[in-house]
């Protein structure tokens, strides 16, 4: 059942391609198509799917200009004006959830990107939503009747978006034994709600509240003003800028979800930026997330 859930995401996403690269990507192996994660288009290069196991080429046939284009007007459905903003940041977020990454060449304007003209290639991230996911895990973050902040480590493709956005699902329910939270999602590329027109198209639970397509830091302070949030979610902790928005909503009395890349927590601690997120004493439980068996484990660690 697993497996043919994973199937039917990956040949989801395959609306986006044009018909003669969707021919090729439905003619690899289901096993290929359960383990995709990625389809990478790139000028003059084949169609490849990134999966557990590395790049594997679809076709012979080249990607040229036009097939580029072709994804980019279905995944703006024909309307590129409208996503210019996030063009400009290099993604785009698709109905079904997958997001469309963008290489090509940058505009400036006053020294900021303006947009991107002459695509080079593009990586369509597989949407994936696997309900019950952190079912065993959401118990174990409970300190004392209340959710302890926790930071989840993996690297990428480890899984941490998937198990953040069901571990959001469980702390909005809530079950018998906790309550329901309010939750914000401060989702800044579009990938753990995947709100499209409006509407969230992965299950992120009753009591969330979602503010997409803006930087972390600033997303923080205004759910903060907003939405008296309980709970703030986000996505891959980067910048100093995050992490003195997060003390800030923290010293409101807020509690904190979020993800950062790494190995270990002793691998993060190496890093300036996670050592800076780690002084904060934000945090003092961890979710370590690891690939084995080409299946995604997790350990909990505190300190």
């Amino acid at each position: 059942m697993e497996e043919e859930k994973r199937v039917q995401w990956y040949q989801n996403a395959l609306y986006l391609l044009p018909e003669h690269l969707q021919r090729a990507a439905r003619n690899c192996s289901k096993t290929h198509q359960a383990e995709a994660e990625e389809l990478r288009l790139r000028m003059g290069q084949p169609l490849s799917l990134l999966g557990t196991k590395g790049e594997i080429s679809l076709s012979e046939e080249p990607i040229c200009a036009q097939d580029l284009q072709t994804v980019l007007d279905r995944a703006t459905e024909f309307s590129a004006y409208h996503s210019a903003d996030s063009i400009r940041r290099g993604y785009i977020t698709v109905r079904g959830g997958c997001r469309i990454g963008l290489c090509g060449t940058a505009v400036q304007r006053g020294g900021e990107i303006a947009t991107l003209q002459d695509l080079s290639s593009l990586a369509i991230r597989i949407a994936k939503e696997i309900r019950g996911s952190a079912q065993t895990l959401y118990p174990l973050l409970w300190q004392e009747g209340w959710f302890e902040s926790t930071l989840l480590i993996a690297p990428p493709g480890g899984g941490k978006t998937t198990l953040l956005r069901d571990l959001i699902r469980c702390l909005s329910n809530g079950d018998g034994n906790h309550p329901a939270l309010r939750v914000s999602v401060v989702d800044e590329r579009g990938e753990i709600a995947a709100v499209h027109g409006g509407c969230a198209q992965f299950d992120v639970g009753a009591h969330t509240d979602i503010l997409a397509g803006t930087a972390k830091a600033e997303g923080i302070l205004m759910l903060l003003r907003a939405m008296n949030p309980q709970l703030i979610a986000v996505d891959e902790i980067t910048d100093p800028e995050d992490i003195r928005a997060m003390g800030l909503a923290a010293n409101c009395g807020v509690s904190f979800l979020a993800t950062v890349h790494g190995q270990n927590l002793q691998e993060i601690r190496r890093r300036r930026i996670c050592r800076e997120l780690l002084d904060t004493e934000l945090f003092h439980q961890f979710v370590i997330l690891k690939r084995s068996g080409g299946k995604h484990i997790w350990q909990v660690e505190r300190c």
